[in-house]
């Protein structure tokens, strides 16, 4: 793993607590913040207070109780390198941890854009008229993209992820449609500047991947980097990381990261410029025992 500089990751720490906060209500349970977003959009997780000491399993099960309350995900979120002590915590409460590769980009490093296979890339604009329908074949093809993983492991879910693993542009059309405040609150989000969508798209087959990135100053995050599983193969996922990357450093963004799903997934965005410098840590309820 590569060294970091010293502040790196207090730049980070201050990020992902600064990020949710102008589209969320927060509540500060025992030494953690929970994040409970205002109006429609993705739900947003709990994570440990800036300066506080590490959360108790107390914190957690209180915050989760509250989650339920809420109707939210129970869903945690911190770096390994930041809070070390309580991926065992977590652990002892009851959820599972995935162990996510967290890379920065080396802008030394960065590739250049390259011409797309069958396609190409351009911006969500939110002052387009077919902004809706952009944003819901953008959101239709991530969720595709993450329900059936590039690398399949157990034979046991092949059976149950045989459609989404196959999905194309018919199964991205056949998605479901968003509300006219989803579709306000993301006009908003867009317009301030801080959020971007990318897009790969064909000619003829339409929006087949996407990447988004959510900045707070000159930091940013490249998130949702997903490929409907009929267009993978063709680079898409790694030239729009990469030309998301590009136009950030553009805007005055000095410090790009991004969290992998596993090893093989971080050794994609190697390939364009990023490098590993620790551990994002995704926690949720262990499933039950069958």
């Amino acid at each position: 793993m590569a060294p970091v500089d010293s502040d790196l990751f207090d730049r980070l720490e201050r990020f992902y607590d600064a990020l949710p906060r102008p589209w969320t209500r927060v509540e500060e349970i025992g030494s953690l913040v929970l994040f409970i977003r205002e109006g429609e959009g993705w739900p947003y997780y709990a994570r440990p207070r800036l300066g506080s000491h590490t959360p108790s399993a107390a914190d957690i099960t209180d915050t989760r109780a509250r989650q339920r309350e809420l109707g939210l995900p129970e869903t945690f979120e911190w770096v390994h390198e930041t809070t070390p002590d309580l991926l065992a915590v977590a652990r002892s409460a009851g959820l599972d941890v995935l162990l996510a590769p967290l890379l920065v980009l080396d802008p030394a490093a960065l590739v250049p854009d390259l011409p797309l296979r069958d396609g190409t890339i351009r911006y969500l604009d939110p002052a387009s008229r077919t902004f809706a329908d952009d944003l819901r074949h953008s959101r239709t093809v991530a969720r595709l993209g993450f329900a059936a993983p590039a690398h399949q492991a157990p034979l046991e879910a092949v059976e149950k992820t045989l459609v989404i693993d196959g999905a194309g542009p018919a199964e991205r059309d056949a998605g479901s449609t968003l509300t006219a405040d989803a579709v306000q609150q993301a006009r908003e989000m867009f317009a301030g500047g801080d959020y971007l969508t990318a897009v790969a798209e064909s000619p003829v087959e339409g929006i087949l991947a996407t990447a988004t990135s959510q900045r707070s100053g000159d930091v940013a995050e490249v998130v949702g980097v997903a490929t409907l599983p009929s267009a993978r193969r063709r680079g898409y996922a790694s030239q729009l990381t990469a030309t998301i990357a590009g136009r950030l450093l553009n805007e005055g963004v000095d410090l790009v990261f991004l969290s992998a799903g596993d090893d093989d997934v971080a050794r994609l965005y190697t390939r364009v410029g990023f490098r590993r410098v620790g551990t994002a840590c995704i926690a949720e309820p262990a499933a039950a025992p069958l």
